[in-house]
């Protein structure tokens, strides 16, 4: 039922609500080292966030929710990956734009500076 409502949603809601998942420092960091080490454990996920289980638990859960990330159980360990490689372009795209904006920025304020 849940995918008939969304596939009746207009796509720029599909996509906000795609973003809503990546809208926290956090899960941009955990999609980052997923995109680096597919197939990489909670524990190593904590080692490397700093997080505690409990707080990290609740981000992989609002990734999968968005369909960003899968889990995968082995033996006593989940094991987490990037759902579609697309998430890996999305993150280089983004760091892309965002090294254009800042350096736009600067070049604004250099010439405001020297005016």
């Amino acid at each position: 039922m849940e995918q008939f409502t969304v596939a009746r949603r207009p796509l720029y809601e599909v996509k906000a609500n795609l973003f809503k998942g990546l809208a926290h420092p956090v899960r941009v960091r955990v999609l980052e080292v997923l995109s680096v080490h597919p197939g990489i454990s909670v524990t190593e996920l904590m080692a490397d966030t700093g997080m505690e289980a409990s707080h990290l638990s609740q981000h992989l859960a609002v990734l999968r929710r968005h369909n960003l990330v899968v889990a995968e159980r082995r033996a006593s360990q989940v094991f987490y990956s990037l759902a579609y490689p697309q998430v890996a372009d999305l993150l280089i795209v983004s760091r892309a734009l965002l090294a254009e904006i800042l350096e736009t920025t600067q070049r604004h304020l250099a010439s405001t500076v020297t005016s």
